[in-house]
């Protein structure tokens, strides 16, 4: 199907091609209003997505090849900004891990849907900020599949942590680059980071991310948690929240 010089004209408007390394840039498309509603609450976002492509690609070239992309099969990282991030002074961001059991089935075996809607309802109330929710992150990036194998581990016993080790996972895979570089195109100010691990804050201050401090979410705990989140504490450096 050849896709019309109109309609090659609308959507160009909204890509910003940004540069990511020697041989990919990173496709950047939004905003797009999106009118968000969990219960009582509500509000409208700024919605941008964002692929990773090779360099030489022109914005053409990516809207020509996005039928054979087959993207269906691939994960595409977003971000939902409040306010004007741009220019304020004072922002909030929280770089959010997907996780499919705890953001979409509402799963009690972590926190995770807790602090993605949290974050939202804290980003509103300051007037302005940004939720990255990074597609690539499933299981701290060991992905759903060895997620799934890494929860039978769990259910005989094992942390969350130790679960990663005896399927041959670091702790941590996760990169942040991606992020950061989107994070660079949309605000030059610094900005405030939503979470409960200062390691976190300090890893993406060495990226090269601005931030002035970070604001913990703690909240969510249930029984059935209660050991990750513990966890997290006593093996991943998160601080708890004083009551």
């Amino acid at each position: 199907m050849t896709i019309t010089t109109k309609v090659m004209d609308l959507v160009k408007d909204k890509m910003t091609l940004v540069k990511h390394t020697n041989t990919e840039n990173i496709c950047l498309v939004g905003p797009v209003k999106l009118p968000v509603k969990q219960g009582d609450f509500s509000a409208t976002f700024q919605w941008y997505n964002w692929l990773k492509i090779d360099a030489n690609l022109t914005k053409e070239e990516i809207i020509d090849g996005l039928a054979a992309a087959n993207l269906a099969f691939l994960q595409q990282s977003s971000v939902l900004v409040y306010g004007d991030f741009t220019h304020s002074e004072d922002a909030l961001i929280r770089m959010h891990s997907i996780c499919h059991t705890g953001d979409i089935f509402g799963s009690q075996r972590c926190d995770c849907g807790y602090q993605l809607h949290e974050s939202m309802k804290m980003i509103v109330e300051h007037g302005c900020g940004a939720i990255f929710y990074l597609a690539d992150h499933e299981g701290r990036g060991i992905g759903l599949f060895s997620k799934s194998l890494a929860y039978l581990l769990q259910e005989e016993g094992l942390d969350t942590v130790e679960a990663n080790h005896a399927l041959g996972f670091p702790d941590d895979t996760r990169s942040y680059d991606e992020a950061l570089a989107v994070l660079a195109t949309l605000r030059t100010k610094p900005v405030t980071l939503i979470t409960n691990n200062p390691k976190k804050l300090a890893a993406l201050q060495a990226r090269g991310m601005a931030a002035e401090g970070h604001v913990p979410l703690w909240g969510g705990l249930t029984e059935t948690n209660r050991f990750y989140l513990e966890t997290k504490v006593e093996k991943s450096g998160h601080i708890r929240e004083k009551q």
